[in-house]
């Protein structure tokens, strides 16, 4: 199955979507609440529709799994090998403010891991991508840039821009290495900036959905890095019976 799939069609649809959110993006919008609270915007439900029917009609025979559709039971969704896993705009708060740090999410996940995955900011014009056995790559470079050998020396951690818990903070402080540096980024980015090189761990000790993470994690996986459950050696995985990811650490 992943064999037919173009990466690069993939690739167009996220900035088909982006294109969408970015006419959004530039006017003033309307922001809404779901039941849990959390934001959602018109630019949410647009950049989703276009998802959801490009996707439908490049590789109609997969299922589509996104943070704005109705919620597929797990009775259905065990039975699934392949699907797309989306959220149309990661970081919604990131949106709101419009500071640029927000991302189109779509992977594809095979049996519990995510084996493709796009992950576009229109806002700041990055686009990562990669595909199982293919490698990881940003704006067409391949990742990652770069590997720090002395991590006990010096450590770039990311952390969330509009999430610091606590147990996250209190985590990073407690790092064995003698120099720390911190940094605040916002959606699926902070994924990608450890399969860049450009941070060394993104523990995150707070919750996520899987939509919030699997496309990034294929490309943490193609660059040679890992998303493990927080002490733990284990992967994260996807298709649960509960959504909510486990407290994770990428590096």
């Amino acid at each position: 199955m992943i064999e037919e799939i173009d990466l690069e069609d993939i690739v167009l649809i996220a900035k088909k979507a982006g294109e969408a959110i970015m006419k959004i993006y530039e006017k003033d919008f309307i922001i809404e609440y779901k039941d849990d609270k959390s934001p959602l915007t018109e630019a949410d439900l647009k950049a989703n529709a276009i998802i959801c029917e490009q996707l439908e009609k490049f590789y109609p025979s997969i299922p589509i799994l996104s943070e704005e559709n109705k919620e597929v039971e797990y009775s259905i969704r065990k039975n699934w090998d392949y699907y797309w896993c989306i959220d149309p705009i990661d970081g919604t708060k990131e949106f709101i403010k419009k500071n640029g740090e927000f991302t189109v999410n779509i992977a594809l996940i095979y049996k519990k891991t995510p084996v493709l995955g796009v992950v576009h900011a229109p806002a700041i014009e990055v686009m990562y991508k990669a595909k199982k056995g293919e490698g990881a790559y940003k704006n067409n470079q391949k990742l990652p840039f770069s590997f720090n050998q002395y991590p006990k020396e010096k450590l770039l951690v990311v952390a969330s821009k509009s999430h610091l818990s606590e147990e996250t903070q209190s985590f990073i402080n407690n790092l064995d290495s003698k120099e720390i540096e911190q940094v605040s980024k916002g959606s699926s980015l902070k994924l990608c900036m450890v399969a860049e090189g450009t941070a060394d761990i993104y523990p995150r000790l707070a919750p996520t959905m899987e939509w919030d993470t699997a496309a990034a994690h294929a490309i943490v996986l193609e660059s040679g890095k890992k998303v493990s459950v927080f002490e733990s050696t284990e992967s994260v995985e996807y298709n649960k019976v509960n959504l909510l990811n486990p407290w994770f650490i990428v590096k």
